[in-house]
């Protein structure tokens, strides 16, 4: 009978295990900045929180909980509901060398501290010849809530993104908002981050990188959350994730969209929309904020005035929150904000379908 050799006899060896996969935990991205706070604070003693209701209270949507037990008084520091005054004290802080993260407890009130925002903080690198850097974090909750009417529902996505001297940054997931934070809170220029209040209590998968001490985002470099061939859409903040559940609607119906994520407004990274107009030759820009000068109408400027155009085959096709104040009653606010609806009804506007 046929025997095999002695040498493959010889049980074979075993092939090495396969690697376990990277820990991937559901983090909300209230603990993301949670988390992306503490290690600042633990990293480097320049840096400090203030704002309303930052310490004993543990902050408004609990962004700041325990920081203000382990830091104290200094570091987490309550101010009284003057946005202006504690603006300014942040700004001043900067200049001597601290690196504060100032709240505001949405956007919508920064416009009683926008004279420092802008005048004080952006401009004074270019005004003093770069010899005075002002490395501040304006912080908070921005764009349309749930039911708080017109005047807690603004985007200042395209109010501060005009402005030369700050960066702007518009997180949408866990990852979004603690890698960007982090890199906000080390760069030495005032950088101004736009949350979103809706997005507060969301799960989304961290990785274990995405978990680590020195996990950082680059400001200005967009993010391809899903690969598409049909038809690229932007956008920032929660409407990421709209478009993204519009892109599955689409898919069934054989339309493959390129979802990106924006994650920074100034400086923005028109190179990858620009790559991605170039791959599926049409473009549908969403946001929260209102049409006229926005961040939508910049990106289709951008992509005219650039050599992505000559691959566009169809206009552009930008979807906006509507140009009303935001009102009250439920069933007006869903309509005055982008729906998943509107941006199939786009893509498929744009696709001529």
């Amino acid at each position: 009978d046929y025997r095999l050799p002695p040498l493959l006899k010889r049980p074979l060896p075993h092939a090495p295990p396969p690697s376990p996969p990277a820990a991937v935990s559901q983090v909300t991205v209230r603990d993301a900045l949670n988390q992306a706070l503490d290690e600042e604070l633990e990293r480097d003693e320049r840096v400090f929180l203030l704002g309303e209701e930052v310490a004993q209270y543990d902050g408004a949507y609990k962004i700041s909980r325990g920081l203000w037990k382990k830091y104290g008084d200094k570091r987490v520091i309550d101010t009284p509901i003057s946005e202006m005054g504690f603006a300014g004290i942040a700004v001043g802080a900067a200049m001597a060398g601290l690196r504060p993260v100032c709240e505001f407890m949405t956007f919508n009130f920064s416009m009683q501290a926008i004279d420092q925002v802008i005048n004080s903080a952006a401009k004074t690198c270019y005004m003093s010849a770069g010899s005075i850097a002002v490395p501040i974090v304006f912080r908070g909750p921005n764009g349309a809530s749930a039911g708080v009417a017109a005047q807690h529902s603004q985007c200042f996505a395209a109010w501060y993104g005009h402005c030369p001297g700050l960066k702007v940054v518009s997180p949408w997931s866990s990852e979004d908002a603690k890698g960007l934070l982090k890199a906000a809170i080390r760069d030495d220029n005032p950088v101004v981050m736009l949350e979103s209040e809706l997005l507060y209590g969301v799960p989304f998968e961290m990785s274990e990188q995405a978990q680590s001490k020195e996990f950082v985002i680059p400001i200005g470099k967009a993010k391809i959350e899903r690969q598409g061939t049909h038809v690229t859409l932007v956008a920032h903040s929660r409407p990421v994730g709209h478009c993204v559940e519009a892109a599955a609607v689409l898919s069934k119906e054989g339309v493959e969209c390129e979802v990106i994520n924006l994650r920074t407004i100034r400086p923005m990274d028109i190179e990858t929309v620009e790559a991605s107009v170039v791959k599926t030759n049409h473009l549908v820009t969403v946001e929260g904020g209102w049409p006229q000068f926005g961040v939508g109408a910049e990106i289709c400027a951008r992509i005219m005035e650039g050599p992505a155009f000559n691959y566009l085959d169809a206009p552009a096709v930008r979807v906006t929150g509507a140009d009303v104040p935001m009102p009250y009653a439920k069933i007006l606010e869903d309509n005055s904000i982008p729906q998943v609806k509107d941006i199939v009804f786009a893509v498929k506007k744009a696709l001529n379908m």
